[in-house]
């Protein structure tokens, strides 16, 4: 099968095609480094165009051999970490159809992902078709012999070879020299393609990767990601401000955009919404989206679009593009081929963010168990454990500064971004039985997480794709792509678990990709994908009811008064001008809002299909006791009818 002479386009019978293909050759002769990658670890490549020699299973098929695929738990099921030979073939190789002439300049490749076996291989060659039965190999420049390149030394390293000369082709085909002794023929890869112009329309184009929004689609370091979030508040000052949280573990901000029409402060009513990304500092996606919406916003906002101008009116949106800097640097210098599937996930100590907040679940439920909560121990707003106040607790700084944030900002509602998943996942992250490692843990407000899920994964283009397949090895489809956290693996101290029993807010956990990292060229349809969804998303904060809590006598508002609603164990604080959003799900309910010192109020709320809030307002009568404090505080006299009814209330005590 192997041929080394000249390329043909073999039952085709066109002859202007091998004139076109060898002007392209002659044209592209010179080395062409920088070629983006043609797909398959974003699986824009489809399973269809990758073929094998042969497979040891189903789940080491040529479609599990794409870079970065995470196998299953189970040893031998569907989902295995890469393509692997059969044992007795002694010439395997791998093939990728691009679909139409392409230009290949390099090769990416790991071993199997895998938590029982070791196998990679140590070297291969490449080989080119434009047919697949005429075959001409990757020759060496000073020896003209064929090229053999240096594959791994272990299974996750990505390694990168260039091609000695680009070559243009339909077909490219690796064929395994030597692997690792006492393994198998095992590789993940990534095939490094530029498209070509094809003049006589042989062949289908390749779907273009734009987006017709003027955007800045390239991947942004610290200091480029400070200099765009500078332009931005340049041309949008009027709705924008720039605030820092505090500092990594190596001194880089963390810096925040406000949007909103009074930036800078909370008005009353005016609900406040985040989004946070970077987490993980490899998972760079909801980085750039993060930086592209607020672009697309402030452009929009200039524009009038209606859509946008009623968001930045009604709403206060805080984008914090970044909370891991110190680990999205390192994989920045890596770039988004090389930096595999851990590097720079942790900040600079090694701790991953999202196992750091305090584990508030633990103590909650141990009080539930012994019939303490609400009456003893609160639903909501849980404190900071002892342990987690010590000036040696293992807190990051990161961490330390997001709390903060959420505890100077009423946040009603929050999505975190990762990525390296096509799927969306809500509270509880951490399973109620403590040796389980998944388990269905909803929270008291299950209805409303997942109707919050539902909205992003049902307005997420790649995740409504019916033709796309799971990234790694769940199918997420066949459940509307949302998943219960703890449901999937368990995350003891998320963020998402600690922002709904410390905090008011609703908090999300958006995987946009199975591509942690995807190259620049992918930016423009992986915003295209996420951008009405990131909308939408921010526009659920009007679900449910609002309202604001009173002083019946002066009109004040009350700060920290509490809002229950009858039938859900988990209760919201009002904010310090007495405003309150309670998120709920279509229905009537019953609400009580209660605060020290004042007789509590219950009410009927009705939240509609119709888009809300719903108005749900509180006038609360202080007590005698508390009205009593405050006249003898000011140093006034009691008056006769409150004296009289204190003493009927003493007399009912006795």
């Amino acid at each position: 099968e192997t041929n080394s002479g000249m390329p043909g386009w073999h039952g085709l019978g066109f002859l202007p095609a091998l004139t076109t293909l060898s002007l392209v050759l002659s044209h592209c002769s010179a080395p062409a480094p920088g070629c983006p990658p043609l797909g398959l670890e974003s699986l824009r490549v489809s399973d269809s165009q990758l073929e094998a020699s042969s497979s040891q299973s189903f789940g080491l098929g040529p479609h599990r051999g794409r870079l970065n695929i995470q196998s299953g738990l189970e040893d031998g099921d569907l989902y295995d970490g890469a393509w692997c030979a059969e044992e007795q073939d002694t010439e395997p190789w791998f093939q990728v159809d691009a679909r139409h002439p392409t230009r290949f300049s390099g090769i990416i490749t790991q071993g199997r992902n895998s938590v029982w076996r070791y196998d990679w291989v140590t070297s291969y060659k490449v080989q080119f078709s434009n047919d697949s039965q005429t075959w001409w190999g990757s020759r060496n420049r000073s020896s003209g012999t064929d090229a053999v390149f240096p594959a791994n030394s272990d299974p996750e390293t990505p390694v990168l070879n260039l091609l000695p000369e680009p070559q243009v082709a339909r077909f490219i085909r690796l064929l395994p020299q030597k692997w690792l002794q006492g393994g198998t023929s095992c590789l993940r890869a990534e095939i490094l393609a530029c498209p070509i112009s094809d003049p006589n329309d042989l062949f289908p184009k390749a779907p273009e990767l734009e987006s017709s929004d003027p955007l800045d689609f390239r991947h942004h370091n610290y200091k480029a990601m400070r200099k765009l979030m500078k332009e931005v508040n340049e041309k949008c000052p009027n709705i924008t401000r720039i605030y820092s949280i505090g500092k990594s573990h190596q001194g880089l901000k963390l810096y925040v955009m406000e949007m909103s029409d009074q930036p800078g402060e909370h008005e009353l009513g005016e609900p406040e919404v985040r989004y946070v990304a970077g987490m993980h500092g490899n998972e760079a996606l909801g980085r750039e989206l993060v930086l592209l919406l607020m672009q697309f916003l402030c452009h929009e906002f200039l524009r009038g679009d209606p859509r946008v101008t009623r968001l930045l009116t009604e709403t206060r949106i805080h984008l914090l593009p970044s909370m891991n800097p110190d680990g999205y640097e390192t994989a920045f210098r890596r770039g988004s081929e090389l930096v595999g599937w851990a590097e720079g996930r942790w900040n600079h100590q090694g701790i991953d963010l999202n196992h750091n907040f305090a584990d508030l679940n633990t103590p909650l439920w141990e009080a539930e168990d012994d019939g303490l909560v609400p009456d003893t121990v609160p639903n909501h707003h849980l404190p900071l454990p002892a342990y987690y106040t010590l000036p040696n607790a293992t807190v990051a700084p990161e961490t330390r500064a997001v709390i903060e944030w959420m505890k100077r900002i009423p946040f009603v509602l929050s999505a975190n971004l990762h990525g390296g998943e096509l799927v969306v996942s809500y509270p509880f992250d951490m399973t109620r039985t403590p040796w389980a490692a998944r388990e269905l843990t909803p929270t008291p407000d299950d209805s409303v997480f997942r109707w919050l899920s539902t909205v992003y994964a049902g307005t997420n283009r790649a995740m409504q794709d019916p033709d796309r397949r799971p990234c790694h090895n769940q199918d997420f489809s066949l459940h509307g792509n949302i998943i219960n956290g703890a449901d999937w693996h368990t995350v003891p101290g998320s963020m998402n678990d600690f922002s709904y029993l410390h905090t008011n807010c609703f908090e999300i956990t958006v995987e946009l990709s199975c591509d942690k990292f995807p190259h620049e060229n992918e930016l423009p349809q992986e915003w295209e994908n996420n951008k009405d969804a990131l909308l939408t998303y921010l526009e659920q904060v009007r679900m449910g009811i609002t309202g604001v809590v009173r002083d019946k006598d002066t009109e004040l508002g009350i700060a920290d008064a509490v809002i229950a609603v009858d039938g859900i164990n988990h209760d919201v604080t009002t904010a310090w001008g007495g405003d309150y959003w309670r998120l709920l799900t279509p229905g009537d309910y019953m609400v009580t809002a209660s605060a020290e010192g004042y007789h509590t109020a219950t009410r009927s709320c009705r939240v509609p299909f119709e888009e809300g809030p719903v108005p749900c307002n509180f006038h609360l009568t202080k007590t005698p006791k508390q009205r009593l404090r405050e006249l003898l505080a000011a140093g006034a006299k009691v008056p006769p009818d409150l004296r009289r009814r204190l003493e009927r209330l003493r007399g009912q005590k006795h």
